[in-house]
């Protein structure tokens, strides 16, 4: 397919900026916001009879409307009505750490973004990172991350356009330097929204999922940060079985495609972790003919790269790189999960070959008319087989 086919108009007022809140005005003309990260909007697409939900149903299956005779949209609570006793998700438990720093050049003082990518060694203390503006940092530069501390980074290698290795100048035990360092940072929030607001300290608590445990992505894995405690628990009491992978994520998802034809762009590789308890829960469910749902393209994206020639789930520890776009045949999982993603974006086309080009992107052309939300704080789309 061509990158063109996935392009759409996206007002830019449907890009969520903040998790969904309910907001509670003050006598001073202030408000407080309220996040409640499983209040979204669910669009629910069904592949074999190529429909699509948007509303609840009243006693008689017709949608429901409100007294203004406005449609009453699904939430994603009611992600739970279309699963049964035996079904099993699987989840991405990667734990996105405070990526972003800000420190400024020596002698000149001009303000550098710092974005940690991934620690290269832990003796040395040697980062991957990007720079911005990249042209004003060459090696040898000394960055200063704050004034009344010891942080101190040097620039000893340059590794793409934008890419940098830093060797962190600071003498302590690692686990010292780790939180000094990451006390430093805030959310990683994607560009589209830092370029409109800045990050808070809400957002670090907001841009990650309840059941993160192990730290190493650079941004979250979005569908996750729909999932509250409250509905863990929903899905715990339909006996609903739950598998946890790891996958780092990492910001290729976000590196725009600059090529027309799909089949030669390649994809950054992002570390993933799949158990012998995630295997267990997920063939087994499997097996017993019970749905099993990937969420989010991150977890998609790697059952398939650890699923083997049988349909099951295998163990796995290492790499994957791999770039799904239509037409492909997912082996793993029966049912997806996924947020409403920017156009030509890489989610999209994995979203889309999982629930079939025209049946995808007409719930987007309906997303959009019907003002849902877009990106990582943005509303989701159930994919079912049924």
């Amino acid at each position: 397919m061509k990158l063109t086919q996935f392009k759409f108009k996206l007002p830019e007022a449907q890009v969520a900026l903040e998790p969904p809140f309910r907001a509670f005005p003050n006598p001073d003309g202030t408000v407080d916001k309220v996040y409640h990260r499983d209040e979204c909007r669910l669009m629910v697409a069904h592949r074999k009879s190529n429909s699509i939900e948007m509303c609840k149903k009243d006693a008689e299956g017709n949608d429901m409307m409100d007294a203004d005779g406005n449609p009453v949209y699904l939430g994603f609570r009611d992600i739970v009505n279309y699963f049964d006793d035996g079904d099993a998700f699987i989840f991405n438990d990667t734990k996105v750490f405070p990526a972003r720093l800000y420190g400024t050049k020596e002698k000149t003082d001009a303000k550098i973004e710092v974005f940690l990518l991934r620690e290269l060694n832990e003796e040395l203390r040697l980062w991957d990172v990007l720079v911005e503006p990249a042209r004003k940092i060459r090696i040898g530069n000394k960055l200063f991350f704050n004034d009344d501390g010891p942080m101190v980074a040097e620039v000893i290698d340059n590794t793409t356009s934008r890419g940098r290795t830093l060797r962190f100048l600071y003498d302590c035990p690692h686990d010292e330097f780790k939180r000094e360092l990451f006390a430093l940072g805030e959310a990683p929030l994607p560009r589209y929204i830092i370029d409109r607001r800045p990050a808070t300290a809400d957002d670090m608590e907001n841009f990650q999922t309840i059941f993160a445990k192990n730290e190493g992505a650079v941004t979250a894995p979005s569908t996750g940060l729909h999932f509250s405690r409250e509905l863990m628990k929903m899905m715990e009491i339909r006996g609903i079985n739950k598998a946890f992978i790891t996958v780092h994520c990492s910001l290729g998802s976000f590196e725009p495609i600059e090529v027309e034809d799909l089949t030669k762009h390649k994809m950054n590789s992002e570390q993933m972790i799949v158990g012998a308890e995630a295997c267990r829960v997920v063939n087994e469910a499997k097996q017993a003919g019970h749905r099993v749902c990937a969420v989010g393209v991150s977890t998609a994206r790697a059952t398939e790269t650890a699923v083997g020639t049988d349909g099951l789930l295998k163990e796995f520890d290492g790499w994957t790189n791999k770039f799904i776009f239509p037409p492909y045949d997912y082996g793993m999982a029966n049912s997806m999960v996924a947020n409403f993603y920017h156009p030509e974006s890489t989610m999209l086309m994995a979203t889309a070959a999982f629930g079939g080009y025209e049946l995808v992107m007409e719930a987007y052309k309906m997303a959009v008319k019907n003002g849902y939300r877009f990106g990582c704080y943005g509303d989701a789309l159930l994919i079912l087989d049924d």
